[in-house]
């Protein structure tokens, strides 16, 4: 067999063994198919009926729910009706109870017009009766009713007139014990816990020569020396017959003590010329400046004020050489600064605030010679100049009163000025300013009616007012003080308090013969 042969040959096998591969695969597809078939109507079948029993049993359930809905709604309404049943039966009730209360009204509506018309004849029967007691009294008392008004209100004015003053006098009584016992102490702390020593100094510096001889030396030849020395301190050099002794006067502190040291280290050199006396004159300058820097921070240091500016602390120091009424301006303002801290802290105010406000609050005295103007308005400016707060200098510019007092701190620091300046030795006061308040004084008093006498004692702590007994009754007494005492806050310029008592002596007199 040739090769082109065999190729056919097996072609041909291969041929043959796939269609038979293929027929036999059709076969198997076909048998397969048919069997699906088969299984898909046996399923259809049996679905359909599983949904036919399936459809009946929720038939039958919702049967059932229907059937027990049925039943609960009849059973509610039944509930209901036996709710409306039972309400019918109670609105019923009430309203035969609200017909009997009508009928009970509409009786006792008849009973009280009847008691009314019985009122109506028994007011008329008062009237009448009244009237003619009315007519009788007036016969009696020869008044007529107008006129008895006014004699009534008149007794009732005057009764309330003293019970108002009796209130008035037991209620100053009680504030008063009150307020002078909380004062008291509060001021007796603050006093307690501040001793400061007090100086007194004037216009004036006497220095002291070794002889007499030495005052032709301070004069120089034809006057040069005297006239040099007042020329360059501004201070006028008096030289009388005060043996040893020469006097310098200057309304000026600072410059007063400069040349107080000046001339004290001429007369301790011996040698005094024009050229000598202007360089001691620069070198005590230079000494008081020193003091003057010296005596600030101690202030600041002994009343524990921190945080001041520099050229504030020397403005402070110039106080040392000033005075009020002979006291020392910087003691007093130690002083102050102690009082209103202590008294700050009694209080609960802002301790801070206070002593500082206290310290600087007669800042202005201490160059008041050389700005114009009062020296409150000068120590505000110097506050607010040098940063200090507005609370400070606030109270520093309501310490004399000028304006309203805005903070506590404020009315402490008026409070501890007071104090300072109205304790007994610390002030000096002019003997013509003292005889004019206490003669003010006792005019005030007399000056109100019903006032026989006053008198001014304790030296002008305390004014006494007799008064006519016939005029003025005890409850008119207590009156009498409160306006005494107005009248002296409101004209009179004082330290301190001021007393005021009023007298109403009645004397019996009868002699035996």
């Amino acid at each position: 067999m040739d090769p082109a042969t065999a190729a056919a040959v097996v072609v041909f096998a291969l041929a043959a063994i796939l269609a038979f591969f293929g027929y036999s695969q059709t076969l198997k597809a076909r048998t397969a198919l048919r069997a699906a078939e088969e299984e898909l109507r046996r399923l259809h079948e049996s679905a359909g009926k599983e949904t036919e029993a399936r459809r009946k049993e929720l038939l039958l359930e919702a049967k059932e729910e229907s059937q027990r809905l049925r039943q609960e709604i009849e059973k509610e309404n039944r509930e209901r009706q036996a709710e409306f049943a039972a309400l019918e039966t109670r609105i019923r009730g009430r309203e035969e109870a609200l017909e009997r209360r009508l009928e009970n009204l509409e009786k006792k509506e008849h009973e009280i017009e009847s008691q009314e018309e019985d009122i109506g004849i028994l007011r008329r029967q008062a009237e009448e009766l009244v009237l003619s007691q009315r007519r009788e009294l007036e016969r009696v008392s020869s008044l007529t009713v107008d006129e008895g008004r006014q004699l009534l209100l008149r007794q009732l004015d005057d009764e309330l007139e003293r019970e108002k003053a009796r209130r008035i006098k037991q209620n100053e009584e009680e504030i008063q014990r009150e307020s002078e016992r909380r004062a008291r102490k509060i001021v007796a702390l603050a006093i307690q816990r501040c001793a400061v020593d007090q100086t007194a100094e004037s216009t004036v510096s006497t220095v002291q020569l070794p002889a007499d001889d030495m005052k032709g030396r301070i004069i120089g030849r034809e006057g040069r020396n005297i006239r040099t020395f007042e020329t360059l301190t501004g201070v006028d050099l008096i030289i009388d017959d005060t043996p040893e002794c020469v006097v310098l006067s200057a309304f000026d502190p600072v410059r007063r003590e400069v040349a107080r040291v000046a001339l004290t280290n001429l007369i301790s050199d011996g040698r005094i010329h024009p050229g000598r006396i202007e360089e001691s004159i620069t070198k005590a300058r230079d000494e008081v400046e020193a003091l003057i820097l010296e005596a600030g921070e101690r202030a600041v240091f002994e009343t524990g004020v921190t945080g001041l500016h520099p050229e504030m602390v020397k403005v402070l120091g110039k106080l040392r050489f000033r005075t009020s009424f002979g006291q020392n301006i910087l003691e007093h303002s130690i002083e102050m600064a102690h009082l209103a801290g202590s008294i700050a802290a009694e209080l609960g105010a802002n301790v801070g605030v206070a002593k500082r406000a206290a310290l600087l609050h007669d800042l202005g005295k201490a160059i008041d010679f050389e700005v114009e103007g009062p020296h409150v308005d000068i120590g505000v400016d110097l506050c607010k100049r040098y940063g200090e707060s507005p609370e400070v200098i606030h109270a520093v510019e309501a310490h004399h009163g000028d304006i309203e007092q805005q903070t506590v701190e404020a009315v402490i620091v008026q409070c501890a000025d007071a104090i300072s300046s109205a304790r007994p030795g610390a002030r000096r006061e002019v003997l013509e300013n003292y005889v004019k308040r206490l003669k003010k004084l006792e005019d005030i008093g007399k000056s109100i009616p019903g006032v026989e006498k006053t008198f001014a004692v304790q030296a002008g702590r305390e004014i006494r007012v007799m008064v006519k007994p016939e005029e003025v009754d005890d409850a008119k007494a207590c009156l009498l003080a409160r306006e005494t005492a107005k009248r002296i806050e409101e004209e009179l310029q004082y330290p301190g308090h001021i007393k005021v008592t009023v007298i109403r002596e009645i004397r019996s007199v009868e002699y035996a013969k």
